[in-house]
């Protein structure tokens, strides 16, 4: 998706997978607008969408439909560490998360430069560099009310 495409005007399904070269079915449908609806889903979230919409949908199906839009580049898949891997239909920027660590709640931070990398190590070994990846970790506003900090957070598991 482009940078400057407003969320509003984001194209219907077919549209999308045609153009990215990919067959329009049934279950593929039906995940890209699950992870277009709800962003940040896992796996099993996102196979009972699929379900709720398609009857019945293998989980390998999911599994290879979520492969294809990821290397088509129309979902980006994060791994926040101790949490399944989550799904979204955000690409083509530069932005972050930040991940609760009491409930695993994730959301997006935009990157302030919002030129990737908006990061630069301090040193590359060489590399040339072309996406910074950055995970906050805290708690979200209904754990944080709900629960004192404790003096040393863990990262779920």
């Amino acid at each position: 998706m482009p940078d400057d495409m407003d969320l509003h005007q984001v194209p219907d399904p077919e549209h999308t997978l045609q153009a990215a070269g990919l067959r329009v079915t049934r279950p593929r449908l039906a995940v890209l607008d699950a992870v277009r609806a709800q962003p940040h889903l896992d796996t099993k979230a996102l196979i009972a969408a699929a379900r709720a919409r398609l009857g019945a949908v293998s989980h390998q199906a999911v599994y290879d439909v979520l492969r294809a839009l990821v290397d088509a580049g129309l979902v980006r898949r994060i791994e926040p560490e101790g949490l399944d891997a989550r799904f979204e239909a955000r690409v083509g920027d530069n932005h972050h998360h930040v991940v609760c660590r009491a409930c695993g709640a994730i959301a997006d931070v935009d990157c302030v430069p919002g030129v990737a990398p908006c990061l630069t190590p301090s040193a590359d070994e060489g590399f040339l560099v072309d996406e910074a990846e950055v995970l906050f970790w805290g708690r979200c506003p209904s754990c944080a009310a709900a629960v004192p900090p404790s003096p040393s957070p863990a990262r779920p598991h």
